[in-house]
């Protein structure tokens, strides 16, 4: 029995599989050594002083309820902690004063706690029955490995828990631009990708606006950098707010965004749209600007707008057409520097 028990652990932990996978057949197996009619695994909670039966496998006259919640206090588990007791055959004698037994029909009961790394009270690993049972050398024995198997896997789900997270948080970290909350470059071209394949898959095509903010790098020598990170998350906060949800909307570094959208299609011309897109980007940079104490009405900035076909374009050759168009832009149009307003 016990090269059976031990090949079956062996297996069950060689498999990956979730907590509630492999605690199902540990009580199995716990089932078949100890001989109890319930074997079940309880989660502690020790600030709500409640007791969870999270898992039980039933397979005779005595029925645990899973999902049960009562009082920590009224347990026997908590006596038999407290009390410092792993097995008994007289419940009935040894804990009169435990109404939850009494209503289970509980005769000999056995159990061990479960700690992890950090000293904490996990839970309970138990077996019951109705019937008075005699306690043998295996069944302890069992039930303490099992208990300790539990607690490794517990802990390495927890582990495994932080580090997706961590590695979420990391990968969230490398696609966002620090300063203005909005995808950084790196993002930027993964969306753009993404744009360009839906844009093929509904035969559309794809326009790109390069956005270059005029007179940066006065707004910092005159303000302060104070003043021009709070200018760049300003912009970046009126795109969002403004451009529609499945726009991208994207800084480049330094003083540049970026906005791209699908085209509406043959229903306006190309130029129409381009158009539209500019006009609305413009009016939504220009206006007035808190920067500190400092209120300044910024003319706008320079823009270059792109249509083109995604399935002779990529999204690199598109952003670097859309860049020359934003300098033409620049070069064409009169210099208006940004005002202060006292």
């Amino acid at each position: 029995m016990s090269d059976i028990i031990l090949a079956r652990v062996s297996e069950t932990l060689a498999t990956e599989q979730s907590l509630e996978s492999l605690v199902r057949q540990l009580l199995e197996m716990l089932e078949i050594v100890t001989d109890m009619e319930s074997t079940y695994l309880t989660k502690v909670d020790i600030n709500a002083r409640l007791q969870h039966i999270l898992y039980a496998r039933n397979s005779k006259q005595m029925q645990i309820p899973e999902g049960l919640i009562v009082p920590w206090g009224d347990t026997l588990c908590k006596r038999a902690i407290d009390s410092d007791t792993f097995f008994s055959n007289d419940v009935a004698g040894r804990w009169a004063d435990c109404d939850a037994a009494k209503a289970l029909g509980i005769t000999t009961y056995m159990s061990i706690p479960i700690h992890l790394s950090d000293g904490s009270l996990y839970g309970t690993l138990c077996a019951t029955s109705t019937q008075q049972k005699q306690l043998s050398p295996r069944g302890e024995q069992v039930l303490r490995l099992f208990a300790g198997l539990i607690a490794q896997y517990i802990q390495k789900e927890s582990l495994l828990a932080q580090l997706r997270e961590a590695n979420a948080a990391l990968i969230a970290h490398s696609y966002t631009d620090a300063l203005t909350g909005l995808p950084n470059r790196r993002a930027i071209f993964e969306n753009l990708t993404t744009l360009f394949s839906l844009a093929r898959h509904l035969n559309r095509n794809a326009i790109i606006a390069f956005i270059d903010l005029d007179d940066f790098k006065l707004i910092n020598d005159q303000y302060g950098h104070e003043a021009g990170d709070e200018f760049l998350i300003e912009v970046g906060k009126r795109l969002t707010h403004e451009l529609s949800q499945d726009d991208i909307i994207g800084r480049l570094g330094g003083d540049e965004f970026l906005v791209a959208c699908l085209s509406k299609g043959e229903d306006e011309s190309e130029n129409a749209q381009i158009n539209l897109l500019k006009t609305r980007i413009g009016a939504i940079i220009a206006g007035e600007y808190w920067l500190g104490n400092v209120r300044i009405f910024y003319p706008g900035a320079s823009l270059g707008v792109v249509e083109v076909d995604p399935t002779t374009t990529d999204a690199d050759s598109a952003l670097r057409a859309a860049d020359v168009a934003m300098y033409q832009d620049k070069k064409g149009k009169s210099k208006t520097r940004f005002l202060t307003i006292d």
